[in-house]
């Protein structure tokens, strides 16, 4: 896990040490995007937030005083339209991770109609770019109601859509037996699931690589955190903090690439003959200009998780969204508990309103 520098901020009239990190999540453990964007804009504003250890309890804080990159994660990331200006004002970039799951028909999620969520993509994709928005189908879920087939056909649905508007399908399938959240909220929620298998996973990779092509979408198709190697189909392992992506994005920013150790190179002018020599591994950036990727994982994630460090400064058992199959919320009550104490402090220094 990175150890950020720390620097001395004023609360209330004391200094108290924070960490200064130069990338936030925000968050794998809530959707701020949909929720607190109000809270987190205005921490961001105020400059520091406060953060507690969910293993240990302890409270710390986080100053966004070197800041310069964020990744938001979201299935209704439509709030953040009103704060992007302050983004742009602020020379902080950022990208986002969209969860756009389609369990309409079976109600597992309490999010916006899928109308309405294919909409927000393609207008936050007018506003920040294609590559900046990130098309996520996760989890893949099977139940006595889900097949495989199915799941296809959902995805299928909104690929077509996102069609132009995106590069990127991430998925990955629910690993409910690992992750006691999820099996203990499935259960007590009544959802008939189904554990994948490897046989499972490659058949849905095997189709849904075919699907890809035959219908021209030619997104690039990875899986989050799965042990299993279905490269063969064209599928990669995702990293869903990115060094190289977050390079491609801001790459202008001298600040960002020293602390991410990445050297911005100028393509040379070609030759006589127009050879231009380049490493074969370089990475094309705009106005001649390329790099060489220098991401490195955050040993602090678990195994299989790709992702470089960053601090995220949400908590569990906050998220409204009452997902059925939930891995951040113990319980809907747990979580409806925290949201109403936020909205009685909506501008407390923690998510929590405490």
């Amino acid at each position: 896990m990175a150890t950020w520098s720390q620097i001395e901020i004023n609360v209330e009239g004391q200094f108290v040490n924070a960490q200064a990190p130069l990338i936030v999540s925000a968050s794998r453990s809530t959707d701020i995007p949909a929720f607190y964007s109000d809270w987190f804009f205005d921490r961001l504003k105020k400059g520091y937030s406060a953060w507690t250890n969910p293993f240990n309890g302890i409270k710390s804080y986080v100053s966004y005083a070197q800041t310069r990159f964020i990744v938001f994660w979201s299935k209704n990331p439509r709030p953040l339209l009103d704060y992007l200006h302050i983004l742009e004002e602020k020379n902080i970039k950022c990208y986002i991770q969209y969860t756009l799951n389609d369990y309409e028909t079976e109600k597992l999620e309490k999010v916006p109609s899928l109308a309405s969520r294919i909409d927000t993509f393609k207008t936050l994709v007018k506003h920040l770019g294609k590559g900046s928005v990130i098309w996520r189908f996760d989890p893949l879920i099977l139940t006595d109601d889900i097949s495989i087939d199915d799941l296809l056909s959902k995805v299928q649905k909104v690929g077509d859509q996102l069609k132009g508007y995106t590069e990127k399908l991430v998925f990955s399938y629910a690993d409910i037996k690992t992750y006691k959240k999820v099996k203990s909220n499935l259960e007590r929620n009544g959802i008939p699931y189904h554990e994948w298998n490897e046989i499972l996973m490659e058949e849905f990779a095997r189709k849904l690589s075919v699907m890809n092509k035959e219908r021209d979408w030619n997104y690039t198709l990875a899986t989050c955190g799965e042990k299993i190697d279905i490269d063969k189909y064209g599928i990669e392992h995702n990293r869903c903090i990115d060094g190289d992506l977050i390079t491609k994005l801001a790459w202008k920013d001298t600040k960002l690439m020293e602390f991410m150790k990445v050297k911005i190179e100028s393509v040379p002018a070609p030759t006589l003959f127009w050879d231009i020599n380049i490493p074969d591994n370089a990475i094309i950036l705009p106005d001649n200009h390329y790099f060489i990727s220098a991401h490195k994982k955050d040993p602090g994630q678990r195994e299989l998780c790709g992702c470089m460090a960053a601090k995220d400064i949400g908590e569990y058992n906050t998220c409204p969204h009452l997902c059925e199959y939930c891995y951040a919320n113990t319980s809907k009550d747990t979580a409806i508990a925290n949201w109403k104490r936020h909205l009685n402090n909506p501008y407390a220094e923690t998510i929590t309103g405490r």
